[in-house]
């Protein structure tokens, strides 16, 4: 062989070695990773600003809900319900009143059972019929539903959003107020563990819960926070930095995560 027939098969060669690394680089650009489904569970969100979500079980009360519409008025708070489908019926006014003052209205059964325990079928008519007393009262139906004591599979989870578009609320924030501690107790846990993006969880059907918020939302205040529906709190969502920095009114947030898809044990709060 030449020596000109040398020098070109040489080039050649490293002509088609790029050429190879060239084609992989580009495979490996053009195969992004798949993108991240949307979040149907939420127990808190990531923002970027001191926000959080004040939410209240159970209702509506025939007294103490109005009273607690009262307070949030005063203080140009709004709030989220998730209410009982049969206090609905019996009161479908004060659900009325709620949605009419900017308030959310979720679903959060017909008559509280324990979802994790119960058949597809059973799930879907406590569901239903509380779906529609919540569009009897308010006009709209709900986009976001609360499982009672947070009782809920995975499977459920996912038929659940399939069928009627809810995202499922949970919480970071429990005062543990059914168990009627007082409202100074109820008052010191909600300051103890709020933090920007928190999800709070209270139930506006005990006396010492509606007492403890006039000074609950005054403490929040104080320490910066913004009051926001859940849903709004949900759009406001932002990637959740690396290294994230403290936030006013509190630590840095968790990121909105799925909960857990097994039922709580029997030792675990009935909160919800």
């Amino acid at each position: 062989m030449s020596v000109y027939l040398y020098f070109a098969a040489v080039i050649a060669a490293l002509g088609l070695g790029a050429e190879s690394i060239s084609a992989t680089q580009d495979a490996a650009g053009q195969n992004p990773a798949a993108p991240k489904e949307p979040s149907i569970t939420f127990n808190s969100v990531h923002v970027d600003g001191p926000y959080i979500a004040m939410t209240f079980d159970d209702g509506p009360s025939a007294t103490l809900t109005p009273k607690l519409l009262d307070l949030l008025a005063a203080h140009h708070i709004k709030a989220t319900f998730f209410v009982i489908g049969e206090n609905v019926a019996e009161h479908p006014e004060i659900v009325a009143r709620a949605a009419r003052e900017g308030h959310e209205i979720g679903n959060h059964s017909w008559s509280h059972p324990n979802f994790g325990k119960m058949s597809d079928q059973g799930v879907r008519s406590q569901l239903q019929r509380t779906d529609d007393a919540i569009k009897n009262a308010t006009g709209e139906r709900p986009t976001l539903m609360r499982p009672p004591y947070g009782s809920i599979t995975a499977g459920e989870k996912r038929w659940i959003h399939d069928e009627f578009g809810y995202r499922i609320i949970l919480w970071d924030v429990d005062p543990y107020d059914w168990k009627r501690p007082g409202p100074a107790v109820v008052r010191n846990r909600i300051l103890k563990e709020t933090q920007p993006g928190s999800i709070v969880l209270s139930h506006d059907i005990h006396p010492g819960t509606i007492e403890a918020m006039p000074s609950t939302f005054d403490a929040l205040e104080a320490k910066g926070f913004k009051f926001v529906t859940v849903s709004e709190l949900i759009r406001m969502a932002t990637p959740k930095p690396s290294h994230p920095s403290p936030q006013p009114g509190g630590n840095a947030p968790t990121q909105a995560v799925p909960s857990p898809s097994l039922v709580p044990s029997p030792a675990s709060s009935p909160s919800g």
